[in-house]
């Protein structure tokens, strides 16, 4: 790999004789094969250079700090005044491609592999919530608010044994003042308290701490489902119909958001085989009910990822349909489709409380209400197991609403 970069013999000794020789030259052919230009290339083979020889690597893996310390003690190939400072732009650089390189070799030690006091909890209740049979969601979510908490508590905890109702009643005040709303604070006590009540069981903590995490009361189907008016979807998705790039690929993204109402995670999901093109069918697993179903391929929803495969979507060897447009080329994330929907939504002028992917979704059910389709028929179409988790849309069928408002009652006396 080297040899394509470096003609001069000179130069190509150099990067050939320095440490970890082969190491470095697989990152760059994986860079390579994800898209990376030559410049970027040239640019990552000289970071690599002049940190290769401050790191270790027969010493195991190696954390950020490491990496920090690497950076700063790192070879300089131009003249650097002594009394100069380095910007932190080109510090943040240096460590991010390090940190790149080291992870893709697996010699990253991860924030997950750190031990902390509570390590064993959070083990254990894994396999708890695993065994119950939850979904791979909701036990990363439940995890992920109980590292909040853990965070929280620390240095001054240590152990289950010394945290106090007290301390949870903060923590929750705590998210309540940086803006969270009752539903998710209540959310937040529900996942708490499903710990505690399995950390009493195995007498890790004082009793009676689960039934005393007290939660805002919650009203039934209190919350209200915003999404943009079908109007506004269908300006969304006339401004995408673009010949840009970025256009083509965003707009077969809403398309599937909006008109058929799936998840950000649903989409982000989608393989090339999932699509099923003699049958015009279309396989989406639901990630929370743990099951695959399969959808008539609308053929304008088809026509536009068959435009997105021809002339877009780069030449990899991810099966993943939605990847990104530029180096490093790798499928699109949760995250990344809920972005896409948030920057179009913005560049409409369109104005919600939560801007998203999953607002979408919630634009979907209305219209769909607003047609005439009954609860089981939407919540067939959402992927919903329950009636009760599609009822909420019955509250802005606002049609119908005025409909009620409207009735002469004095006719039923």
């Amino acid at each position: 790999m080297l040899e394509t970069l470096f003609k001069r013999p000179s130069i190509l000794a150099r990067y050939q004789n320095a440490p970890y020789l082969h190491e470095r030259e697989s990152y760059l052919l994986e860079c390579a094969e994800n898209g990376y230009s030559q410049s970027m290339l040239h640019k990552i083979a000289w970071i690599q250079l002049s940190v290769s020889h401050c790191i270790d690597l027969s010493k195991g893996k190696i954390t950020i700090e490491n990496i920090g310390q690497a950076v700063n003690e790192r070879i300089r190939f131009i003249n650097f005044p002594a009394n100069k400072q380095e910007s932190k732009s080109s510090h943040q650089l240096f460590v991010h491609i390090v940190t790149q390189w080291l992870n893709s070799l697996g010699y990253l030690k991860q924030s997950s592999e750190v031990q902390t006091p509570f390590e064993g909890y959070i083990t254990g209740f894994i396999h708890f919530l695993n065994d119950r049979g939850l979904s791979q969601i909701t036990q990363s979510t439940r995890v992920e608010r109980l590292q909040w908490l853990f965070n929280y508590l620390s240095p001054d905890h240590y152990s289950l044994s010394t945290i106090s109702i007290i301390d949870i009643d903060r923590f929750i005040e705590a998210k309540s003042h940086q803006g969270w709303q009752r539903s998710s604070l209540a959310s937040l006590a529900s996942s708490l308290r499903s710990f505690f009540r399995y950390a009493e069981t195995k007498k890790w903590c004082a009793a009676g701490i689960a039934d005393a995490i007290e939660t805002p009361r919650i009203y039934t189907h209190e919350d209200l489902p915003e999404g943009p008016e079908w109007g506004d979807v269908q300006k969304l998705l006339d401004s995408t119909r673009g010949n840009s790039p970025a256009n083509i690929r965003d707009h077969a993204i809403l398309l599937l958001l909006s008109v058929y109402g799936f998840r950000r995670g649903e989409v982000a999901q989608l393989k090339l085989n999932d699509i099923d093109w003699i049958h015009e069918q279309i396989s989406i697993f639901h990630s929370k009910q743990y099951y695959s179903q399969n959808y008539p391929l609308i053929i304008e929803v088809g026509e536009a990822i068959l435009r997105y495969l021809r002339e877009v979507r780069p030449h990899c060897q991810h099966r993943t349909l939605f990847m990104t447009l530029s180096a490093p080329i790798r499928p699109l994330s949760p995250a990344s489709i809920s972005a896409v929907a948030r920057a179009h939504l913005k560049a409409q002028g369109v104005k919600l409380s939560h801007n998203g992917a999953h607002c979408l979704r919630h634009a979907c059910a209305g219209h769909l209400l607003a047609s005439g389709f009954s609860l089981k028929q939407i919540g067939d179409q959402l992927g919903h197991r329950s009636v009760n988790s599609t009822l909420k849309y019955t509250k802005i069928d606002l049609t119908g609403l005025r409909q009620v408002a409207e009735l002469d009652l004095r006719r039923l006396l």
